[in-house]
């Protein structure tokens, strides 16, 4: 069986989709190497800059199969690894998994472009408005709903899942633009900034130097 390859994004600070699907394959426990995308791809400026939502970043390469979109990777090393627990096993738990995977997939346009991924920056007492506090709020609500239903300290249980990984980069535009939070929600975000996985993409995050100028916020 050959060496799984993941394409990437060229920034790990910027790169909220490509951290995700980062994750998904550590979660999963199988080997892979990293494909760097050059600065001037144009599939790396798409999802850097938020320009499309049908990117083909990240994408894993295994066994001669190529599978892009965040969602289809996950579904697809569940496949492959079972054992991982990337979906509960639970039918009803899986489904609910699924669910929030999707809506974090396809929803919260207002976040992702006033709270743009900038894993090394810190806005204190950041503004938001009022479709953003409504994107804020509902994950709230998922966050509140998952660790009170599933005991956590992840969203699904005791170790982290698809939905940990596809919420991570939420974990940090809260912690990047200071969004206030309950104490449920602050240790949730805590489990997974701790991960050593997330750890591992933060740390070469802090080295990047800062290329994207037109991504810092200004306000």
């Amino acid at each position: 069986m050959s060496q799984a390859v993941i394409t990437l994004s060229s920034s790990k600070n910027y790169g909220a989709w490509s951290l995700r699907g980062w994750l998904l394959v550590k979660f999963s426990g199988l080997e892979f190497t990293e494909k760097v995308l050059p600065p001037d791809d144009a599939d790396m400026r798409a999802e850097i800059l938020l320009l499309s939502s049908s990117i083909l970043v990240p994408s894993l390469l295994h066994d001669g199969i190529k599978v892009w979109d965040t969602l289809a990777i996950g579904e697809y090393l569940n496949e492959i690894k079972p054992k991982a627990g990337l979906l509960p096993a639970d039918r009803a738990a899986c489904a609910h998994c699924r669910a929030i995977c999707g809506e974090m997939h396809s929803g919260f346009s207002a976040m992702r472009s006033s709270m743009p991924l900038n894993i090394k920056a810190v806005f204190p007492k950041f503004k938001t408005w009022t479709r953003v506090d409504a994107d804020i709020k509902r994950i709230v609500d998922i966050w509140t709903d998952c660790l009170t239903r599933y005991g956590g300290p992840f969203l699904f249980g005791k170790k982290p899942c698809m939905a940990d990984a596809m919420y991570a980069p939420v974990v940090s535009r809260f912690r990047s633009y200071d969004i206030p939070l309950d104490p449920l929600c602050v240790g949730y975000c805590t489990s997974i900034w701790t991960l050593p996985a997330m750890q591992e993409w933060v740390a070469a995050a802090q080295q990047e130097p800062d290329d994207f100028d037109e991504l810092d916020a200004e306000f």
